[in-house]
């Protein structure tokens, strides 16, 4: 996720510096060795120097002469790297190799030890998303067969469906090889995601031509009618999700634009597929159509939309009672920015425990400042010291000397602390990695360095999750405006209306807000990704919902009233707007249930959950503002041709 971060993000910033200057870098995973003595914990930090892809071993060793007694030694120092025979190490794992330097660190210590740490969430995302995203999608096409079989009156078009968008899919997938490469997230969630958003496209066709084969005797001039009919829907719903997904690509947060682009491409190739090769393959099968029809599954949706709208009223009241503390409640949300921590039911989230129960928190933290005045670093560092979550700090005037020179040393003891232009201070800090407590840390670092140095630069895991805080918090803002403009100029062009667009957008919105508060009325954090990613995808995705219920209801007001053809189009459109959502809110859901990555799994969660809430509010509030709004709608929408009888 840091890869993700803009260049001038003043952490990268800094890591920059700090490459050109240091050949040593900030250690990411830290592992510990129970039940060793001195020398067999030496002789386990060569075996790990040894393994490849790790850049380089701190232990005590480094600090203090373990060949003197150790109680001679401040014992703060010793109890940090060595206690109750067992030893804890600080590793730096190199870019690229966190898999392969994991897994021989694992077969290195075995069960009975330890290791955790950046590089290893890194690892451990890294191994998971090919084999969750099979696991997966070997849960979710069974289900999406078994809603479509139940949708449908034929066995074999289920089987045109997958086939259309799953060519799309393989198709995007075999594309990313000239991006070079994409997240974990979008590996993760985009295939699946394409599947369940773009499926209702195919469905739109078949079942339309469907509807034509019983008036006309010729499939082909069937299918023409067809993709006729079905046109306006399939395109103004891909455009909703297709300008929606545009809005990720625009965030400075590198992630959007990965997940974006992949859903770009998704889609446009789903429109694709749907429209040239899916008529192709019907035109060429719809024999076997014929050959596998059934009787329906599932009864007759005839009168529900009387009932339903017996209710519009209170409908209608309860969207006024929620919106406001939906929309209040979702901006209160706590929030990780991170991958959050690792579940405890896996090795990563029992090792981080282990190593947390004998040595705390230890999260490191590499100030860099100009090198030259070793009074005014002194000062500095006691004050560091100071800070109350700061545990411990390394530098060349607490570990050395002040009143050594530097140039007195071999270079070997002094290229740790300094460079030709700074000096290096790492501090050590008891806090988590993220959360009020760090952050205010690192700004109390930052106060502390700008009161003795004009130039300071700060970089680690901490303090990368705090520029990564402020950078998706503004993206937040734009992201959510562009979507909700791309949104809504569709709708206008749709409907040349400028009601109908609001009316639909506060519905979908509503949703929105309502499936983002649950996370501060049940008081649990949300990673701010998932968050950032689900305003967009569930707006995107689900407004079709609404597209394809209006559109309808449009159709019939022409002929009947208000009342009349709303109760038409529940009767017509409920079910199929409940299949496209139980597909969506399938895939959340399970990709919520298999995905060990907080991140996958906190969007699965939220896809899973607004699909649900998007369906309800279409189908009790949508009918309840079309009726009482009817006179408005008329009078802003252009050649609307409303029937005028009662």
């Amino acid at each position: 996720m840091i890869d993700y971060l803009p260049e001038d993000a003043p952490s990268i910033e800094a890591v920059d510096i700090m490459e050109q200057e240091f050949d040593e870098p900030v250690e990411n995973a830290r592992v510990m060795i129970e039940g060793v003595s001195i020398t067999e914990a030496l002789s386990y930090k060569q075996q790990l120097e040894d393994v490849d892809g790790v850049g380089s071993v701190t232990w005590l060793d480094d600090i203090i002469d373990v060949k003197v007694p150790l109680e001679m030694a401040s014992a703060d120092t010793v109890e940090s790297y060595y206690q109750d025979q067992k030893a804890l190490y600080s590793l730096h794992i190199e870019e690229g190799e966190e898999v392969a330097a994991t897994d021989a660190i694992y077969e290195l210590i075995g069960e009975d030890n330890a290791v955790a740490g950046e590089a290893v969430n890194t690892a451990v995302s890294q191994k998971m998303t090919g084999s969750e995203s099979m696991y997966a999608a070997a849960l979710l096409v069974p289900i999406i067969i078994l809603i479509l079989i139940l949708s449908t009156t034929s066995w074999m078009e289920p089987v045109f469906f997958l086939v259309a968008i799953g060519v799309s899919v393989l198709i995007n997938l075999g594309t990313n090889i000239f991006i070079g490469e994409i997240s974990f997230v979008t590996q993760s969630v985009a295939p699946i995601l394409q599947l369940a958003v773009s499926l209702d496209y195919a469905i739109f066709l078949l079942h339309s031509f469907s509807d034509y084969r019983r008036e006309v005797e010729d499939p082909k001039e069937a299918m023409q009618l067809a993709m006729k009919r079905s046109f306006p829907a399939i395109v103004a719903s891909a455009s909703t999700t297709f300008f929606g997904f545009t809005a990720l690509t625009f965030m400075d947060f590198g992630i959007g634009a990965d997940l974006g682009l992949n859903l770009l491409k998704g889609i446009l190739l789903s429109f694709i597929s749907v429209m040239v090769f899916l008529p192709a393959l019907t035109m060429m099968f719809y024999h076997w159509i014929d050959k596998t029809q059934h009787r329906p599954f599932v009864p007759d949706f005839k009168g529900i939309g009387r009932h339903v709208m017996k209710l519009r009223l209170p409908s209608f009241i309860l969207l006024l009672i929620i919106i406001v503390p939906a929309f209040l409640a979702q901006n209160e949300t706590s929030f990780i920015y991170g991958t959050g921590e690792q579940p405890e039911n896996t090795r990563a989230g029992q090792d981080v425990a282990a190593i947390q129960d004998s040595f705390g928190k230890n999260i490191p933290m590499v100030l860099l400042v100009p090198e030259g005045d070793r009074a005014k670093e002194e000062e500095l560092v006691q004050d560091l010291e100071q800070l109350t979550d700061v545990s411990s700090v390394v530098s060349y005037v607490n570990i050395v000397s002040p009143a050594i020179p530097p140039e007195y040393l071999e270079k070997s003891v002094t290229e740790t602390f300094y460079s030709e232009h700074y000096a290096r201070i790492t501090l050590y800090t008891e806090t988590d990695a993220e959360g009020e407590r760090a952050f205010s840390l690192i700004e109390e670092v930052k106060e502390t360095a700008d009161g003795y140095y004009d130039e300071t630069h700060l970089l680690g895991e901490s303090v990368t999750l705090y520029d990564m805080k402020n950078i998706v918090q503004k993206d937040n803002t734009l992201v959510n405006w562009l979507t909700i403009a791309a949104v809504a100029a569709v709708l206008i062009l749709t409907f040349r209306s400028v009601s109908i667009p609001v009316v639909l957008l506060i519905t979908i919105q509503a949703s929105v807000w309502v499936n983002l508060a649950f996370p501060y009325f049940m008081d649990t954090p949300l990673v701010y990704v998932g968050y950032l990613l689900i305003s967009t995808i569930q707006l995107a995705a689900t407004v079709d919902y609404a597209i394809l219920f209006t559109e309808n209801y449009n159709h019939l007001r022409k002929d009947m009233s208000a009342l009349e053809a709303i109760k038409k189009t529940i009767d017509d459109k409920v079910f199929a707007i409940f299949v496209s959502a139980s597909i969506l809110s399938s895939v959340g859901f399970i990709l919520w249930m298999t995905s060990t990555n907080p991140i996958v799994s906190s969007i699965g969660l939220l896809l899973g959950r607004g699909a649900l809430l998007a369906f309800l509010m279409v189908v009790l509030v949508l009918p309840a503002l079309l009726v009482i709004l009817d006179r408005v709608i008329e009078k802003t929408t252009w050649k609307a041709n409303f029937y005028k009888g009662k």
